[in-house]
């Protein structure tokens, strides 16, 4: 009887337990003090939805925070007779003597002339707050005469930065896409076989000395623009007023600008919280030309002041026609061939044409209305701007 007491007892007690637990678990919340009281542990606002216009993070870039260029000169080993011929490349067969003397095998004596050994330059570019052991890519490029790297090994290659320090060391099988295949009377060759590429190649051996977590932080506008910084710089204030009672952001030029970060917050936090409000990125009315592949792009600002246009399509032709001519009989002359030349000129168009518009619109389809190709639209863009019409910068490539 006791013990069937305490059985329900039991059970009543459990009972109440779980009535007294929320129907979804989930809703259930932990707090932990934050250890360091003089640091904002506050979960960041939702990013507000994009209506229009291009985020901050996507227009600017935090002045300091960048990539660094790195250089060696290594060996490439394993190729299939297609190395560099030692020679007519003597750096390469230097660089092979002094590898195997590191290693303890003395070739002095003999001048070797293996042609499966390729002298490179490898290069590669060193993220920003890269840590210790972390692995970049590399890119491997011949530097004698060999004619493919396909199939090598790129041998332990230290990588040196612009002060001379080691900053990585870089090993591993090369990726060549290009290849050359040749024969006795003809070669194919397609893409660059004497350059190739090592995936995670390098091994990050040194940081960069520096710090992000600073109290004034410059972001720059990748397109300088006076507009586009007053934007940035009202859109970053409307938003700290609310999120921390406090103007942050000031513009110095229209190209940086500077910000002050709060004193409970991470720099990290303070740039991921800012760098997703959007802004409508002014530019500069411009109009670039590159006459080699005959391209042109017109900015959207561009206008064109009312001008009549007129362009004359001038084609010389010369033919050449050559003729035999034949001696008399018994003269004893020679056969001689003669050439006549044809020449014709021929002159199309000349009628002018009003070209006009204050929006994008209507300047190409004034241009589109004269009817000429790239060569010709050209031209007249650089006539115009002579003229004084062209109300852009025309950038020529």
């Amino acid at each position: 009887m006791r013990s069937r007491t305490l059985l329900l007892g039991l059970c009543g007690w459990l009972f109440a337990a779980s009535t007294a637990l929320p129907a979804d678990i989930s809703a259930v919340t932990y707090t932990r003090a934050a250890p360091n009281p003089s640091y904002s542990y506050a979960a960041s606002p939702e990013a507000p939805p994009r209506t229009g216009g291009v985020r901050i993070k996507d227009i600017v870039s935090v002045k300091g925070v960048r990539d660094n260029q790195l250089v060696g000169y290594g060996l490439v080993i394993g190729l299939q007779g297609t190395g560099d011929s030692l020679r007519n490349s003597p750096f390469t067969e230097q660089a092979m003597q002094s590898m195997l003397d590191r290693m303890g095998v003395n070739v002095r004596s003999n001048s070797p002339r293996s042609k499966n050994v390729a002298a490179v330059i490898v290069t590669a570019e060193l993220p920003a707050f890269v840590g210790k052991g972390s692995r970049i890519d590399v890119t491997v490029s011949s530097l004698g005469d060999a004619q493919s790297l396909m199939g090598g090994t790129l041998v332990m290659t230290p990588l040196y930065g612009a002060d001379g320090e080691i900053y990585s060391v870089a090993q591993g099988s090369v990726a060549v896409t290009g290849f050359t295949s040749s024969g006795e009377s003809e070669s194919l060759t397609q893409g660059v076989p004497t350059a190739g590429r090592i995936a995670n190649g390098a091994l990050v051996e040194r940081e960069v000395p520096g710090g992000f977590d600073d109290s004034v932080l410059t972001v720059e506008l990748r397109n300088p623009d006076y507009r586009t910084a007053i934007r940035v710089v009202d859109a970053i204030n409307r938003f700290a007023g609310g999120r921390y009672g406090r103007m942050v952001a000031r513009e110095r030029d229209f190209r940086s600008i500077q910000l002050t970060k709060p004193t409970k917050i991470s720099a990290t936090r303070f740039m991921a919280e800012i760098g997703d409000l959007t802004v409508t990125p002014d530019q500069a009315a411009r109009v670039v030309i590159d006459e080699r592949t005959g391209t042109v792009v017109i900015g959207q600002d561009v206008q064109i002041s009312t001008v009549a246009v007129t362009q004359g399509n001038l084609t010389v032709r010369v033919t050449e026609m050559p003729s035999v001519s034949q001696p008399a009989p018994l003269s004893n002359g020679r056969t001689t061939v003669t050439s006549d030349t044809v020449v014709d000129a021929t002159q199309t168009g000349g009628n002018f044409a009003f070209v006009g518009g204050s929006d994008l619109e209507t300047v190409v389809r004034g241009l589109n209305r004269i009817g000429l190709k790239p060569t010709g639209i050209i031209a007249i863009l650089q006539a115009i701007k002579t003229a004084g019409a062209l109300q852009a910068d025309l950038v020529v490539q």
